[in-house]
């Protein structure tokens, strides 16, 4: 196998990354390439650093395992099966699977502080910064920490105010300028996704 294509994909909390990785998975199919999510490596629960208030802030930077997330890609890259338990905010209803990642010729890792740590940027071949409207994001936000978090409304809001829009403005927002591609989650998503699915499948085929 040649030596694998690293993309990063990154991007404000309910920028719709997932949404644009779904629809881009469904084209270049799934089982082509590896998606390494940075949302698995968080540390526990009982090592977030709290605010002023008690509450967990999971929009830091020091909130996730970062050295751990990039030995771990840089082992995907060398050609490593690797193994994770999934990450699931102490949410209840969830039972935390085993989740697999085997090598692949094309590797896209996400989230939110890819491109914020050196040591993960440092290893992206293809750097996509992914953008909506604030509403749309955080009407994202709310639909999420609800469904996969158990978060209520006065939760979200909390978060989004204190934690995430910081976050953003401080840790996200300035590596745009960095990123090999910006894509505003509006009705030209479309056109960004057929560049990617053509881009892929060339790495693919010549692989």
């Amino acid at each position: 196998m040649m030596h694998p294509f690293l993309i990063g994909i990154t991007g404000g909390s309910g920028s719709g990354k997932t949404y644009f990785l779904s629809k881009l998975l469904e084209r270049v199919g799934k089982d082509n390439v590896t998606l390494l999510s940075q949302d698995n490596y968080y540390h526990p629960m009982h090592l977030q650093q709290k605010d002023g208030n008690g509450v967990e802030n999971f929009d830091l930077p020091e909130s996730i395992d970062d050295k751990w997330f990039a030995r771990d890609i840089g082992r995907l890259k060398a050609g490593e099966t690797i193994e994770l338990k999934e990450y699931t905010f102490n949410n209840p209803t969830i039972h935390p699977k085993t989740l697999v990642f085997k090598p692949s010729p094309v590797i896209i890792v996400e989230g939110i502080f890819v491109l914020h740590y050196p040591e993960v940027a440092r290893q992206i071949d293809l750097k996509l910064f992914i953008e909506a409207k604030d509403m749309i994001k955080i009407k994202r936000r709310i639909l999420r920490d609800n469904e996969e978090r158990g978060y209520d409304l006065h939760d979200v809001l909390y978060r989004y105010e204190h934690h995430v829009m910081p976050a953003y403005e401080k840790y996200i927002g300035i590596h745009k300028r960095e990123a090999d591609i910006v894509v505003y989650n509006d009705q030209k998503i479309n056109k960004a996704l057929d560049v990617m699915e053509v881009f892929i499948k060339s790495k693919l085929e010549n692989a």
